[in-house]
């Protein structure tokens, strides 16, 4: 093995350390719900809505956190993520009262998120690798998020177990800050990404009203708002819905650690098959499938071994929807400014998570019940299976005359 793919295969190591990080970290908030709200004797919607906002700020900041990464470089961006993350942890752990939980959970963790998550690190991977590795390296880097949550989450729960939700929290924010030693690959990289020469004369203004006019672009957002009310719902809400149903935590900790295991082989293989398949057709699979996982789960007895059957295949559906959708963003239009145009697709992903984490909440404080929320998640995946099938997947005329 020659020097400088040994020195690729460390850095895709070392990055995905750091995904695994960050969307391990993030994860593991729903088990704070319960300690939290039955300490300041909340209801759920209190700690609901201080992840929702966490999920709308993470959205929010998506695009400018891509945008700073596209111009002054992928370090810079996350060892500010990395200091953001850190410090909303740490004034979580502190809080006594809803203004701190909002500020450390939502605002302040949301920034850092955005700013050492997928958004930032996708698009430097996919500049890493040439074309035909792009979608696996992609599939790779979104594995390596759930392994994270494979990993992170049963530590986390240990660490409420033996020192309390809020020692828990400030242990989390030290380990948000090795993200700081991962980030050594991304040191010889240039801001401005220059070494897309094919596609520098293109401004960032113009970036954005080519992918602004694009309708097709904006199915693409239509489908991250569908995929983050899903998943963010299930994450946070999970271990509260079970609960409910009788289960205890140990099981809600095995569901989400077989959604984190099984969504390392969902991300892989998803990825493999966006670099030789349709992106648009295995995005539309990949919505129908989920309608008919939640349909399947609301209907059939719950049973130990129903929640995990259903963990297994939300598992392999999980993050199986960005390999192929940041992959269509590159595809459509280019290498230049994925960082920005990828981060608002990811607006909408967390406007999703925003809606799919406050409804559960809300809903469940006004019903007694998650149900309406499940079934309306099964809904809106069939919608966007179908929205997906008309997806003009071509790159844009610009790049197709840049080939020319």
């Amino acid at each position: 093995m020659s020097r400088p793919v040994k020195l690729l295969s460390l850095s895709v190591v070392l990055i995905c350390l750091l995904l695994a990080l960050n969307f391990g970290l993030r994860s593991s908030m729903g088990f704070f719900m319960v300690p939290i709200s039955q300490e300041f004797g909340y209801q759920r919607e209190v700690f609901a809505f201080a992840i929702a906002l966490q999920n709308l700020c993470w959205g929010l900041f998506q695009p400018i956190a891509g945008a700073f990464s596209d111009r002054y470089g992928t370090l810079k961006t996350l060892l500010i993520g990395a200091a953001l993350y850190a410090l909303g942890l740490y004034v979580t752990a502190t809080a006594d009262g809803a203004l701190g939980l909002n500020m450390g959970a939502g605002v302040l963790m949301g920034m850092g998120i955005a700013g050492t998550g997928f958004g930032v690190v996708l698009p430097a991977m996919a500049r890493m690798v040439t074309p035909e590795r792009r979608s696996l390296a992609l599939g790779l880097g979104s594995a390596a998020g759930s392994a994270g949550q494979l990993l992170v989450i049963p530590v986390a729960q240990s660490f409420i177990a033996a020192y309390g939700w809020s020692d828990a929290l400030i242990l989390m924010a030290l380990c948000a800050l090795m993200m700081v030693l991962l980030a050594g690959p991304f040191r010889q990289e240039k801001g401005g990404n220059s070494t897309v020469v094919q596609e520098v004369a293109q401004t960032m203004g113009e970036a954005l009203r080519e992918a602004k006019g694009h309708s097709h672009y904006w199915f693409l957002v239509i489908g991250f708002f569908v995929c983050g009310f899903q998943l963010a719902f299930v994450t946070v809400h999970m271990p509260s819905f079970l609960s409910d149903q009788g289960f205890s935590a140990d099981v809600a900790v095995v569901s989400l650690v077989l959604i984190g295991l099984f969504n390392i082989l969902g991300c892989l293989l998803s990825g493999s098959w966006a670099g030789t398949y349709s992106k648009k057709k295995l995005l539309a699979v990949i919505y129908a499938l989920r309608a008919l996982v939640i349909a399947a789960f609301m209907i059939f007895p719950m049973t130990t071994w129903s929640v995990y059957i259903f963990s297994i295949a939300t598992g392999l559906l999980w993050l199986a929807t960005v390999p192929p959708t940041s992959g269509l963003v590159a595809q459509m239009f280019g290498l230049r400014y994925m960082g920005l145009l990828y981060g608002i697709v990811f607006l909408g992903h967390q406007l999703g998570s925003f809606s799919g984490v406050w409804l559960g909440g809300y809903l469940y404080d006004v019903t007694g019940s998650y149900d309406v929320v499940w079934w309306a998640a099964c809904i809106i995946a069939w919608l966007t299976a179908l929205i997906h099938f008309v997806i003009d997947e071509r790159p844009v005329a610009r790049l197709r005359a840049e080939t020319v």
